[in-house]
């Protein structure tokens, strides 16, 4: 904690327990995450792409090698967690995403909109995701899935808030002004909290991880796994688990950039196009609390089977669509399964392979995640250019989320 005693302090004199406040810290953390986020690009590409003319692959081609480089950093960060916490890599990814992100509204061509933004794009996918779940998991077992779902919870508002402060902001000036408010946005809710109160581990204030209560809270608890890295990486679990990230995450990504922009082609207006994306961060919203609160009653399979297939109805949702009702509905259902992937799949990670090397097995995972989020939106894009339309895209994000449930079904537990 370096010369830090407010955490120590605080934990102290609370009535209630220390990891609580450390969930505080990571919401606000999350919220800012959503900076860079597909769904906040998607209201810029409309107006940046007509003023300077780029494709839409072009500006999708930023959030693919953002999630390129996320992916070489990600095994090097999750170690450092181990470590040291997420403290400093959560307000270094807070204060280098803001500053890059409001940055973005000076940009005069491609290569500068590829620097600033594939700088905050790396952040998003790497060290943000690596840092909140991290705390999470570090501090949470009992109830790591419902921690998980309120830390997402923050996330999806983020995601609802973004591309509304963006368009409000370009609705009163221009594109500029947009980035200029979510960056400001980044800044002011991440920087501090994290800074002043984040803790790597309990035990390193003299605590214990949460545990069970009522009847469950009888006897010793279970012994969680510990699992080193190379441990995991020689089960079944690890890259059946890999493999449905690899599956779902293009779906993640493609869908969450287009969105809308395939909307205003199908004929909608851009204001209702920016709402049903705050409509799909809704529905994320909601799908983090339904699946964080229910995961561990429903299982692991059938939870991230279920997210799988609300991720393929929404886009066949969004294939037929015609008007606004459509739009809102497709964006939804698509939304609750976004919601249950980001809040699942971590969890599925820590309880199958433990605390211990949390940060150096998910940064390895998180590696293939954001390969498959860098893939997503480009070949989204490319598609689009070749065909002149969306709907090949959507008809082959519909294929990889049905594969992915199909997956889903396959995982189980790793043995020690």
């Amino acid at each position: 904690m370096g010369g830090n005693r407010l955490p120590t302090f605080l934990s102290e004199r609370l009535p209630f327990y220390y990891g609580w406040i450390v969930l505080a810290g990571v919401c606000c953390a999350g919220f800012s995450r959503q900076g860079p986020a597909v769904a906040t690009l998607s209201v810029f590409v409309e107006p940046m792409t007509g003023e300077f003319g780029w494709s839409r692959t072009a500006i999708s081609g930023a959030v693919s090698l953002g999630g390129i480089l996320a992916a070489f950093a990600s095994p090097l960060i999750g170690p450092q967690l181990d470590r040291h916490g997420a403290k400093v890599i959560l307000a270094a990814a807070v204060l280098v995403t803001g500053v890059a992100v409001t940055l973005l509204s000076t940009v005069q061509s491609l290569l500068a909109f590829y620097l600033l933004f594939c700088v905050a794009r790396m952040n998003f996918a790497g060290p943000y995701d690596i840092g909140i779940y991290g705390a999470v998991n570090n501090w949470f077992v009992a109830r790591r899935a419902q921690a998980a779902s309120v830390a997402t919870l923050a996330q999806m508002l983020g995601l609802v808030a973004m591309p509304l402060i963006a368009h409000a902001a370009i609705l009163s000036g221009d594109w500029r002004n947009g980035w200029l408010a979510v960056g400001a946005t980044v800044l002011v809710v991440g920087l501090v909290p994290n800074w002043l109160l984040m803790v790597r581990r309990p035990e390193d204030i003299g605590l214990e991880p949460d545990r069970p209560t009522g009847p469950a809270a009888a006897g010793p608890p279970p012994p969680e796994p510990t699992f080193t890295r190379a441990a995991a990486l020689r089960t079944p679990t690890f890259w059946l688990l890999s493999l449905f990230t690899f599956l779902v995450y293009p779906v993640q990504a493609g869908v969450s950039l287009h969105q809308a922009p395939y909307l205003i082609e199908r004929g909608l207006d851009p204001t209702v196009a920016a709402t049903v994306v705050s409509t799909f961060s809704a529905g994320s919203a909601v799908g983090s609390l339904v699946f964080g609160m229910g995961a561990r009653r429903l299982g692991m399979r059938a939870t991230l089977s279920l997210i799988a297939l609300l991720m393929g109805a929404g886009t066949v949702v969004l294939l037929g669509v015609h008007g606004a009702p459509q739009a809102y509905a497709g964006g939804a259902l698509y939304g609750l399964g976004i919601g249950g992937l980001v809040v699942a799949l971590p969890v599925a990670w820590a309880d199958c392979f433990g605390r211990r090397s949390y940060g150096a097995i998910r940064g390895v995972a998180l590696s293939i995640q954001v390969t498959a989020q860098a893939i997503g939106p480009v070949l989204s894009g490319a598609l689009r250019d070749w065909t002149g339309d969306y709907v090949l895209s959507l008809e082959l994000f519909t294929a990889l989320a049905l594969s992915g449930a199909a997956v889903a079904l396959l995982v189980r537990a790793p043995k020690p």
